[in-house]
């Protein structure tokens, strides 16, 4: 039986805090549930990461926190209308993409679709583009420059070089 390391370290410590204790019988039993739980999960998955350079993904990491905390302002000017009088043109947008690692992609959609402003709405693997829906696309090709610089290449060079 295959294990998840992560997931049964989470899963313990998720056991002790909604237990709020630290009891040896508690550990015990909560290593056991992990330990299972974690090898059901891990026969369930068909496609194991590769992580080529795991330490890009630190940098990637923050380039991801800072730009949540800078779309969270910048949709809260938007809603709160603190803009000026600026016009907020929101649409879609089409991106040619080069990553194709199903790991990667997933980091993706989640990076886009955690920042406020952003959301992944299609991914065509066979024209291999992405499209997005972007509340304040005032500069298309700075959206695109945006996603392949800042998060595609990192993903390419952590999953797929």
């Amino acid at each position: 039986m295959r294990h998840a390391p992560v997931l049964a370290a989470v899963l313990v410590a998720m056991w002790l805090v909604l237990n709020d204790t630290l009891a040896p019988g508690q550990v015990l039993l909560g290593v056991l549930c992990a330990l299972v739980l974690g090898g059901w999960a891990a026969r369930m998955r068909p496609l194991r990461p590769v992580l080529r350079r795991p330490h890009l993904a630190l940098g990637l990491l923050w380039a991801v926190f800072v730009d949540i905390l800078r779309s969270n302002i910048g949709v809260g000017r938007i809603v709160l209308g603190l803009v000026r009088r600026r016009v907020i043109h929101s649409g879609f947008l089409d991106i040619p993409i080069d990553l194709h690692d199903p790991h990667g992609l997933a980091v993706l959609a989640t990076i886009i679709t955690s920042t406020p402003g952003t959301v992944w709405v299609d991914h065509d693997p066979g024209r291999r583009v992405l499209r997005l829906h972007i509340l304040d696309l005032a500069d298309e090709a700075s959206w695109i420059r945006l996603i392949k610089e800042r998060y595609e290449r990192p993903l390419i060079r952590i999953f797929q070089s």
